[in-house]
């Protein structure tokens, strides 16, 4: 079982963010996170949840480090006979608000791994998107983090902005491996409807070696790639969610997922607070699963096992295989080229 709880609030709307996050409603953050702690106690109920059974936590946003760990507090009390043992306990931050004493009240309260939002460590580059700390502030979040017994950290890269090259990505690599990092997720930029770059598309540039570049510099560095984004020591709580286990979602605009249901609940955080157990449910069908099986598999480590496919499917996979595109292994197949993901499952499929 996975859980994730959704913290709606930034400082600032970064330009290319199109996720349910508020910069104006910080006087609601008590009262919020009492909403989550009864929308948890329902789903504890709702999900059959049995003690020691929460594998991951991964508290997202928004922004996590906007909210002062005494608020988190009753959530942990609520939640520490479900967790297990070995419990993953994640926490994303940004670098202008995660201080020291944020980092050390989290850890106390467990959270043992920490996901930085950093970037880039270029001043101009973080200024075009948006972002609202510093490369200084970046690497001190980096440092304080460690020094307050994290082990397992990691940071977000962002490239193929308008104007990113090899020199530029290289310089952020540079500051980024320097830094006691186990973790690296490096996202191209996309532009999503809503936000400020959808009126500037021009932000955002097509460069597939340059892309490709960046993943081949990474795992040279040593942080190998389990999934098209993600390097390094392996998120489980991501994991759990490519393989589809049953996870829950607390909060506004967050997501849970049981079985074969999906659960919405308010995005608004005033519809939230009103209600935070009510939900929307989309249902989905056996096909859908197969789908997003075979789609997340393919970009990812996972691989798809040959029982996903149909026998058409298999031949057209075997094909594959003697061209090198994939790679059989005793259950099924795996990809070994990431980049390819997208147009290896369209073909199965076709």
């Amino acid at each position: 079982m996975l859980l994730y709880l959704h913290i709606p609030y930034c400082d600032s709307k970064c330009h290319y963010c199109s996720f349910n996050s508020y910069t104006d409603r910080f006087d609601t953050r008590p009262l919020y996170m009492q909403a989550l702690l009864k929308q948890l106690q329902r789903e504890l109920e709702r999900f059959d949840v049995r003690k020691g059974s929460i594998e991951t936590l991964f508290i997202g946003g928004g922004t996590p480090s906007t909210v002062h760990p005494d608020l988190y507090a009753p959530l942990f009390e609520t939640l520490r006979p479900y967790l297990a043992d070995n419990a993953e306990l994640s926490s994303e931050a940004n670098p202008n608000s995660a201080s020291p004493a944020w980092l050390q009240g989290m850890r106390e309260l467990g959270i043992n791994r920490i996901s930085f939002g950093v970037q880039s460590f270029d001043a101009a580059k973080l200024g075009r998107l948006g972002r609202a700390h510093s490369p200084r502030q970046a690497v001190e979040a980096v440092e304080a983090a460690a020094e307050a017994g994290f082990e397992r950290i990691s940071l977000d890269l962002i490239y193929n902005c308008a104007g990113d090259d090899r020199v530029l990505l290289e310089g952020d690599l540079n500051r980024a491996f320097a830094l006691p990092i186990t973790h690296l997720s490096a996202y191209e930029l996309t532009i999503e409807a809503g936000t400020p770059f959808a009126r500037t598309p021009e932000a955002r540039q097509e460069d597939v070696p340059l892309a490709r570049w960046m993943a081949d510099e990474i795992a040279a560095r040593g942080l190998a790639p389990y999934e098209i984004s993600n390097f390094g020591d392996p998120c489980r709580h991501n994991l759990g969610y490519w393989q589809l286990q049953d996870y829950i979602g607390l909060g506004a605009g967050a997501v849970g997922f049981l079985k074969d249901r999906r659960f919405y609940p308010s995005r608004s955080i005033d519809g939230y607070l009103a209600d935070p157990p009510a939900h929307t449910v989309e249902e989905l069908t056996p096909e859908n699963l197969r789908m997003e099986r075979l789609f997340l598999g393919l970009r990812s480590r996972l691989g798809i096992d040959r029982e996903l496919l149909t026998p058409t499917e298999r031949g057209r996979a075997e094909l594959l295989v003697k061209e090198g595109k994939l790679c059989r292994r005793p259950e099924g197949y795996e990809n070994p080229d990431f980049f390819l993901a997208d147009e290896i499952a369209l073909y199965l499929l076709d």
